[in-house]
């Protein structure tokens, strides 16, 4: 007994006393569970909500339709008259819409929709589905290759010598390997497929400003185009047809044609409050665009190489 009480004070005496904690030392007090929700609550207040890319989306705004349609209208506001806001207007472009026959123009433009609404809207219509797609862009190739020499002899004027080569060229193999134009075995080949008429070369030498002028039957134009049709008549082939009665049907088709690539347009047109506006400035904007030699890159594209009625349409006699 006694060595046993001996070694139980022998371990006793080897078991350090507790530390008591220093007189100066202060014990941070214990955290309750209010003060922990207070302190997260802070914390979450100032730190920025991070950005999760995996987003339920159900509680983002959902873009709608209406939305896109709005983004791409201004897209094309801004395509057509530049950003909002900008002032930096040269003095070519400034005077770009005028209009001062503007009564004048607005009754030949409500005559035209009429004829079109009635004429030439459901010729159009059943040319497209009676033709097959084929025959039809056989037809638009054709009338197409018809306008290489005014575009070839205009680029010249305007100092484009390849484009006047490349429309050189179209012509000459369109109208031999391409059957008078139906096919069009120069885009295969590389050519520029361009546009340009006297109208363009009188606005490139300096001719900028031009009043608007709106056609009987053929639609927007300006002075400056109306004496530039004048110049590119004796260059189309057509007048080369003195048979009447195949000139005047050939003009025909042309105009129907002309008309069904114009359909994909129409829905731009439908509910616009003023669609003498709409049409006048399109109209002109483009061909600001054409003049300039932008080629149409900032354009929407539904006026991107949009098809007006072409000098070789008009019902000229040849001689006269």
């Amino acid at each position: 007994m006694t060595g046993a009480a001996a070694q139980d004070t022998t371990a006793q005496a080897d078991v350090p006393p507790p530390t008591e904690p220093a007189a100066d030392t202060e014990v941070p007090p214990a955290t309750t569970e209010a003060d922990a929700a207070t302190s997260n609550a802070t914390a979450a207040s100032d730190t920025p909500p991070p950005q999760d890319a995996n987003a339920n989306p159900a509680t983002e705004t959902p873009v709608t339709n209406s939305d896109a349609k709005a983004a791409e209208a201004e897209a094309d506001f801004e395509a057509l008259y530049g950003p909002t806001g900008s002032t930096d207007v040269t003095r070519g472009e400034a005077g770009v819409i005028w209009d001062p026959w503007e009564p004048y123009n607005r009754k030949i433009h409500r005559l035209n929709n009429a004829v079109d609404r009635y004429v030439a809207h459901p010729l159009a219509k059943a040319y497209v589905k009676v033709v097959p797609r084929p025959m039809r862009s056989g037809v638009s190739n054709f009338f197409s290759n018809l306008g290489q020499p005014i575009t070839a002899v205009n680029a010249l004027l305007q100092g484009k010598p390849k484009l006047a080569a490349h429309a050189a060229g179209r012509f000459l193999l369109n109208s031999t390997l391409g059957i008078g134009g139906i096919f069009d075995p120069a885009t295969d080949a590389k050519l520029e497929n361009g546009n340009e008429d006297f109208g363009q070369s009188l606005g490139v030498w300096g001719w900028r400003r031009s009043r608007y002028f709106e056609l009987p039957l053929f639609g927007p134009r300006t002075l400056r185009d109306i004496v530039g049709m004048v110049g590119d008549a004796p260059l189309s082939p057509m007048r080369g047809l003195e048979e009447d009665k195949i000139r005047i049907p050939l003009q025909g088709l042309q105009l129907v044609d002309l008309r069904a690539q114009l359909m994909s347009t129409d829905a731009l047109r439908e509910g616009v409050q003023d669609d003498y506006t709409l049409v006048r400035d399109a109209w002109m904007q483009r061909r600001m665009y054409q003049i300039n030699g932008e080629a149409g890159e900032n354009l929407p594209d539904y006026l991107r190489d949009a098809p007006i009625v072409p000098v070789n349409a008009m019902p000229v006699r040849p001689g006269n």
